[in-house]
């Protein structure tokens, strides 16, 4: 506890009377930290802090990327917050003490009570925050805006992949015509003009890279840093993501592993609004975002362009092999691979994949669309928030569905939405049966059949297609010793009927003991963000149960 002589030997509270700081040292803080620990966070609440001992620095993460700011570091006498306190927004740097510190801290009220009591107190908070801000304008104006640069003639198509890698692991880059803008191609690249070249953080790949080349140039994990860990969780989507978070914050060492980037299928939501705790609704990228710092913070380890190819029993729990080779030993799985997007099937399709036809909606693909023709086959939710998303955009949207509309399978939120929107219009009872087009989609034909009508086959011209159809169950890569449904997803708890031991199976427990599953591979699940969220949190409760055996 801060006596009020000991809180006058700051500069900004030196200027109180005797009874505001007596009033201020009952109330304020008194935070002790260990070199190495953090005061504060982005994303949290701001408060306001006045440093008695020691030495902070501010972290802040640039396009994915901790960097350090020792220009700015606090010493003894410095306060710190006051930006996002006036701003009234969530604190959006990190502050890290570098030795031992001392540290008074006030809430919000607090804050807001000593800038009007004190005319002395106001004066200085508000001189050195217009310092803070234009150092914030010069070191954003310095930053570069992008970590990756694709130098390329093709837009629509070159380094696709590494493009949709990059946007779903929330990495700017930028896209160059090397045609329009010649002066800003690297000196010896070559000029084939199937070749597009990549630049990350100043490393140049001639030939065009793959993922994992560009997330090991990110300085991205893409290798496990034990030999064994407590729980391994198979995919990075929403429930992979709550099992991380809850397996790490209650003592367990946990490793993700994850072949593309964090999210899944909800991770290209352009937004979400049903999700309880964000009535202005939260993107899937966003939310993805959060959950990842969530995870890292509490210690999980995030794999990313790995996958696990093979799950084997041992006397310590399961041996699993990764792609090249490398094996981890894990006591417990979660298995939270969710679904991948069922097929087209239309004439073409393969073809101009990536190349104007795309299954899910990621938000990366909007600036393609500017003032074109958009079409999305599917009537699910994610086809709605696509829609509504991309009809900004795009001059015209058109969601072909099989059925008659779209009661019976999107919410109504969102059904309200796409009917308020002029340039969305649904076209009920039609299928895609072709795609054509020389280098990139140009035409769309379609099969309109209505109850009691004479089929007809009608010719649009496209330019994107997106495809939300539905999903289903990858899981042939597991044992076969994994009980599965007719259609391949897993069977787990009071579903299984090939159980072998004395005991009952825990609830998100496979045939197989200690592996679970959880989220959208898991039978009769609920396809929902939620849902996930709460089988990768229950798996974690179930695990505890399971290694206490």
């Amino acid at each position: 506890m801060f006596t009020p002589e000991e809180l006058r030997q700051a500069k900004i509270f030196a200027c109180l009377d005797e009874a505001e700081c007596a009033r201020l040292a009952q109330n304020a803080a008194d935070v002790r930290l260990r070199a190495g620990e953090w005061l504060l966070r982005s994303g949290e609440t701001p408060w306001f802090y006045v440093l008695y001992e020691g030495r902070l620095r501010i972290v802040a993460d640039i396009h994915g990327k901790q960097t350090e700011f020792p220009e700015y570091d606090f010493t003894e006498g410095d306060f710190l917050g006051e930006v996002p306190l006036l701003l009234r927004t969530p604190v959006f740097n990190s502050a890290r003490a570098l030795t031992a510190c001392r540290v008074a801290r006030l809430d919000k009220q607090q804050f807001f009570q000593l800038i009007r009591d004190s005319k002395e107190a106001r004066a200085m908070i508000l001189e050195v925050l217009g310092e803070r801000l234009l150092r914030i304008q010069e070191r954003s104006l310095s930053i570069d805006a992008s970590r990756v640069f694709i130098f390329g003639r093709n837009k629509d198509a070159d380094c696709h992949e590494v493009r949709a890698f990059l946007s779903a692991n929330r990495i700017p880059y930028e896209w160059v015509d090397r045609d329009h803008y010649p002066e800003r191609v690297p000196p010896g690249l070559s000029e084939d003009p199937d070749c597009p070249a990549v630049v990350v953080d100043g490393q140049v790949f001639a030939e065009p890279p793959t993922t994992r080349e560009v997330a090991e140039a990110l300085q991205l994990q893409t290798t496990p840093s034990r030999d064994s860990y407590d729980v391994l969780i198979v995919g990075a989507g929403p429930a992979g993501m709550a099992a991380g978070v809850y397996g790490t914050s209650e003592g367990l060492t946990a490793l993700i592993v994850e072949r593309c980037a964090c999210g899944g299928q909800a991770g290209t939501s352009s937004r979400i609004e049903n999700y309880l705790g964000f009535p202005e609704g939260i993107s899937g990228d966003d939310l993805t975002g959060r959950g990842f710092k969530q995870a890292t913070r509490f210690g999980a380890e995030i794999a990313l362009t790995r996958s696990v190819e093979k799950l084997t029993p041992s006397n310590d729990g399961y041996r699993c092999e990764l792609d090249g080779g490398q094996t981890v030993l894990a006591r417990a799985v979660v298995l939270a691979i969710g679904v991948d997007w069922r097929r087209l099937q239309a004439k073409g399709e393969d073809r101009l994949l990536g190349r104007g036809i795309f299954y899910g909606a990621a938000r990366h693909e909007a600036t393609n669309v500017v003032g074109k023709k958009v079409f999305i086959v599917g009537g699910g939710n994610s086809a709605g928030q696509a829609a509504m998303f991309l009809s900004s955009y795009a001059a015209e949207v058109k969601i072909l569905v099989r059925g008659e509309g779209l009661k019976l399978s999107m919410s109504q939120y969102l059904i309200d939405q796409i009917a308020s929107k002029a340039n969305i219009e649904v076209l009920p009872f039609t299928q895609v049966v072709s795609a054509d087009g020389e280098n990139h989609l140009e035409r769309i034909e379609v099969r309109v059949q209505a109850p009691h009508e004479t089929e007809k086959i009608l010719g649009y011209e496209a330019d994107a297609l997106f495809v939300m159809i539905g999903a289903d169950a990858s899981t042939s890569w597991l044992p076969r010793e994994l009980e599965r449904d007719a259609r391949g997803y897993l069977c787990t708890g009071r579903d299984l009927t090939t159980w072998k031991l004395d005991r009952h199976p825990f609830p998100l427990e496979t045939s197989l003991p200690g592996v679970f599953c959880a989220g959208d591979a898991r039978h009769n699940s609920i396809k929902r963000v939620s849902s996930g969220v709460g089988e990768g949190s229950m798996a974690i409760a179930f695990i505890h149960q399971y290694l206490s055996l």
